[in-house]
């Protein structure tokens, strides 16, 4: 009765935490601009089911693909045992399934089993991969300091989980012989030897004790791992769904459309459009491109906190691989930083951080004084040859790319800035309606 008590207090409490960290995530996507959601939806379904859930995209690369795959499908098995420990600790019960499915129960439990066993070799590889081996995409500039200890911390979280798993089910098989009326009997895979062979020669007290901190510290680590997600990288685990039903489905080489600037554009070649608005002398010039989060789309700041930080990206980034400043993936955590930055300000509530300081802070009144540029330069923008490397090699569908040129746009067409080596590109194109400034009509050779 104690126990169950103390379970359900610490369950709610961590749920409780979990549910506030995750709907800071969520207020921070809802910083960007909505888009509405076009394309069919069984492309969308099939995106999701393929690419998230069967990570499609991840067998390009095979070793790491298998080993991921493995500890994915060691995650997604484990939660069927994760609602036996819940049942058991709320409602005082050992294995509350264990005489209710009898051999289905030790064929599930032994392959949970397995597959751990799997998980807990490719965890001890990842950690020899990414501290022992150099592997350049994980050595980068950006990859220092905390995005190194996340990647650390979770695979050190789950060889943590993987302990407490064998511990609770070794010593259980052992008890099964000592106590069989509170220890229902079960065969597993990998326990059923394991266990007597490193618990055989403990007393009842010792095992018991040993089942407890496996059965506690399982389930610890996954109240621990609940409340790490939403600030790591890791977080892709979730948004990895939503991030590839969302993606956009037009081709990759075709760039988002700016309407004022189409509208203008048709204006001066004298074709009519029926959606453009009436013309307004007196209206403001519109802001193109994005300055800051508010600027982007949701879709894009989605993508941002669903990056995997695997480098990927970056590794097929010509602009880098020649020693450019551009890291696509830098850029894809330098927005979900942004956006961190401004959630958290707002929910601050501080006044200093209002544009208007008559009016309550919000996400329409809020001016810190910083913005995208105090986190990404304009070297590293300049860099991008707009090849969409990064975008095909990206395994859960997040487009850099956009976020590029979301900067590029306002830097030359709301700041009217930019390299000076383009000028004379822009020159040429306004004036001449091409590339290359020549002397000739463009339309010379067919005239």
């Amino acid at each position: 009765m104690v126990q169950s008590i103390i379970f359900s207090l610490v369950a709610f409490v961590a749920l409780g935490s979990a549910f506030l960290r995750f709907r800071r995530v969520y207020s921070n996507i809802q910083l960007g601009k909505a888009e509405p959601v076009e394309g069919p939806v069984a492309e969308r379904w099939k995106n999701m089911l393929l690419v998230a859930f069967g990570q499609k995209k991840m067998f390009n690369r095979m070793v790491p693909a298998v080993l991921h795959f493995v500890l994915y499908a060691a995650f997604v098995f484990t939660q069927i045992e994760l609602i036996e420990i819940f049942i058991d600790g709320v409602f005082g019960v050992h294995r509350f399934f264990a005489t209710r499915l009898g051999g289905f129960y030790n064929f599930v439990i032994g392959t949970i089993e397995v597959l751990s066993l799997l998980a807990f070799v490719a965890t001890v590889i990842f950690l020899v991969r990414r501290n022992l081996l150099f592997i350049p995409r994980f050595h980068k500039a950006e990859m220092t300091r905390w995005p190194k200890l996340d990647a650390n911390l979770i695979l050190i979280f789950e060889v943590v989980l993987l302990l407490c798993i064998f511990t609770m089910n070794g010593t259980d098989e052992v008890l099964q012989s000592i106590a069989p009326a509170y220890y229902p009997e079960t065969n597993l895979a990998v326990s059923a030897w394991l266990g007597p062979a490193i618990f055989g020669g403990l007393g009842e007290g010792p095992l018991r004790v040993l089942e407890r901190i496996g059965w506690w510290g399982h389930i610890a680590m996954v109240f621990v791992f609940l409340n790490y997600l939403p600030i790591s990288k890791h977080l892709h685990i979730l948004l990895a769904f939503p991030n590839t039903w969302f993606a956009r489905l037009r081709p990759k080489g075709e760039l988002g459309n700016m309407p004022e600037i189409m509208y203008e554009v048709k204006s001066m070649m004298g074709i009519e459009d029926p959606a453009a608005p009436p013309p307004n002398p007196n209206a403001e010039l519109p802001a193109f491109g994005a300055n800051d989060v508010f600027d982007m789309s949701r879709v894009e700041l989605l993508g941002a906190f669903s990056c995997t930080e695997c480098g990927r990206c970056t590794a097929v980034c010509p602009a880098n691989i020649t020693g450019k400043a551009l890291s696509p993936r830098k850029i894809v955590m330098d927005v979900r930083d942004r956006a961190e930055e401004v959630g958290e300000k707002l929910r601050s509530g501080n006044p200093e951080f209002a544009k208007d300081q008559q009016q309550p802070l919000s996400a329409t009144n809020f001016d810190d004084g910083r913005s995208l540029w105090d986190f990404i330069t304009r070297e590293e923008i300049h860099a991008c040859t707009t090849c969409n490397a990064c975008v095909e090699a990206c395994p859960v569908l997040i487009n850099p790319l956009e976020m590029i040129m979301q900067l590029r746009r306002h830097e030359i067409l709301t700041e009217a800035a930019g390299p000076q080596d383009w000028l004379p590109l822009f020159n040429s194109i306004e004036n001449q309606q091409r590339a290359w400034s020549v002397g000739t009509s463009r339309t010379a050779w067919a005239e």
